[in-house]
């Protein structure tokens, strides 16, 4: 029986949301466009009614389409974004404008297709209801066409070829660094992985290509030559010329299609934003027909863009970042980037990861940068590994001294603020990351309690009584009473105004960057984000065999493209 016939008139966001959940998750793959396509053509094909820039790699398409998406509505065109997988509420994948959807405009999109998606599971095509994450790009291409929007950046979910967002065509291909991750879904070598991905490249597209392994580079190219595409490549049509790191962010000069704008600010940390910013800045001018944008209306874009989960400082005393890297090749890319920003010593970690994950991978990278860390687990889905089997992998690569095992997450960020404020220097931190998931756990606990804590002291004095201290809610979620709750904010960390020289990758991979990728062919994921959350990953490995016998539906949402 489908999910949505099941649902009263009057459901709530809530049950929506379960019921959307409740199908087969978006981190299990029926490798098909039977089941979008059928529902697309059946809404009459809203993803034709706009213009398309379609996004994906491994690490960095989260950021780079959120880049590119400030750049076109800084220029004046109303905009869409599809985003996986999402920090902390749903109706984050679908954005116009800039704007999430709200609630109640998610609710009524999903309301206005359901009925065309209960006959599209009838059909059963290939013997699988349609899944959530088909559900969900369906909700956003109809939500653009209903905007309307001008154009629609839209990020991959997981590959390319077989992902539901590929019904679209885009009128652009951007393809961010591509490096091992999801290799038991996608290929077990860079080329098989690059391969899945090319498949958004469509004919007569323009291809915008960052900086790649000599095997990726060489598919990539292949299938631009093979549909006609035209190709921009990091380093040689576009790239950074220089960077440095600056308080809150970093100052950009980059190269555009009528040579370079500087005095860029960019309000996100590292080598791999600022080479994301490159990109997002030559897809942008490549959708304008490859011209120029005005560098004031590309200072307005880029200084508008804000990344929740990409080393995003949430709290101070101690200071607490989050970043969702989930994979060794993000992790190495947040390793080199929390150093540049930052330079915490003594460095706590709060690790939790996904158990389908190069985990030891993970830890070594950490283990470098990280003087303690702290291991827990996600509770809000049952892929997370145990925070027992993390510990033992940890202390196998830290040593044990250097590990503690706490469970609750709550437990694990006190703990973690607690050994960060044992050093009487000042100059101590944390950092939360590993997962997509994790982030937007602690995000729930970190950032949505210090919002009302800020609404409360925003009351007059006359609306507060000097006796009075606000108590946990009974039905608030987002806040248990833990002492973690009452954490300071953060403003961001001051940093230098010199920074290392950043060189330009090109297409041969002589430098690699990307959202969470560095030099060499390093491993790695957000995303992740993708999810996002970024996040964002690489993918690896072929599609396994499926079967709907054995397949059904998961116990949640799950997490998008390594997340």
């Amino acid at each position: 029986m489908s999910h949505t016939s099941t649902l009263p008139e009057d459901a709530s966001h809530a049950e929506i949301v379960a019921a959307l959940t409740n199908r087969w998750p978006e981190h299990r793959v029926a490798p098909s466009l039977g089941r979008i396509a059928a529902l697309t053509e059946l809404l009459g094909d809203p993803q034709r009614a706009y213009a398309v820039i379609h996004v994906t790699g491994t690490n960095g398409k989260g950021s780079t389409a959120a880049m590119i998406e400030a750049l076109l509505r800084a220029n004046g065109l109303r905009t869409g974004r599809f985003s996986s997988p999402h920090v902390t509420s749903v109706t984050e994948r679908i954005a116009v404008n800039g704007e999430p959807l709200s609630e109640r405009r998610f609710d009524d999109v999903f309301r206005e297709i359901a009925p065309y998606i209960d006959l599209v599971d009838a059909q059963q095509i290939d013997g699988v209801d349609m899944t959530f994450f088909e559900i969900i790009t369906a909700m956003a291409y109809a939500a653009f066409a209903d905007a309307p929007v001008d154009v629609a950046v839209i990020e991959v979910g997981l590959g390319g070829t077989w992902d539901a967002t590929n019904v679209a065509d885009g009128d652009v291909a951007v393809v961010t660094p591509i490096d091992l991750d999801h290799t038991h879904l996608l290929g077990s070598t860079i080329a098989e992985i690059a391969t899945e991905k090319a498949g958004i490249i469509k004919p007569g597209a323009l291809a915008v290509l960052a900086g790649q392994s000599a095997d990726a580079a060489h598919v990539l190219l292949e299938r631009s030559a093979e549909v006609g595409a035209l190709v921009q490549r990091e380093g040689i049509e576009f790239g950074v010329l220089d960077r440095v790191p600056a308080v809150g962010g970093q100052l950009l000069r980059l190269m555009s299609a009528e040579g370079s704008v500087d005095e860029i600010f960019l309000p996100l940390y590292g080598a791999h934003q600022a080479a994301n910013a490159a990109q997002a800045l030559a897809a942008a001018e490549a959708f304008l027909g490859m011209k120029a944008l005005n560098p004031d209306v590309v200072r307005e874009g880029f200084a508008s863009v804000t990344m929740p989960g990409r080393m995003e400082v949430v709290r101070r005393s101690p200071t607490v970042v989050l970043d969702a890297a989930h994979n060794p090749h993000g992790a190495r890319a947040a390793a080199a980037t929390i150093t540049e920003a930052f330079a915490f010593t003594p460095l706590v970690g709060v690790l939790a990861a996904m158990g389908d994950k190069d985990v030891r991978g993970m830890l070594e990278i950490w283990a470098e940068v990280m003087q303690q860390v702290v291991v827990t687990q996600v509770a809000s889905t049952s892929r997370g590994m145990p925070a027992d089997e993390l510990g033992e992998l940890a202390a196998g690569v830290f040593g044990a001294e250097r590990v503690t095992v706490a469970p609750r997450l709550d437990d694990a960020i006190e703990t973690a603020v607690t050994l960060a404020e044992a050093d009487d220097m000042g100059g101590s931190g944390v950092l939360v990351t590993g997962s997509v998931v994790l982030v937007g756990e602690a995000r729930t606990l970190l950032v949505k309690q210090q919002a009302a804590d800020d609404a409360a002291a925003d009351q007059t004095p006359a609306d507060l009584d000097d006796d009075w201290t606000e108590e946990p809610s009974d039905d608030d979620p987002e806040s248990d009473g833990s002492e973690s709750d009452g954490l300071e904010a953060a403003e961001p960390a001051e940093v230098g105004l010199v920074g290392p020289d950043l060189v330009d990758a090109d297409l041969t991979g002589v430098a690699v960057v990307g959202e969470s990728f560095t030099a060499d062919g390093d491993e790695d994921d957000p995303f992740a984000d993708d999810d996002p959350f970024a996040d964002d990953p690489v993918d690896q490995g072929r599609y396994d065999e499926w079967d709907a016998d054995n397949g059904g539906p998961g116990p949640g949402a799950g997490e998008q493209d390594g997340r």
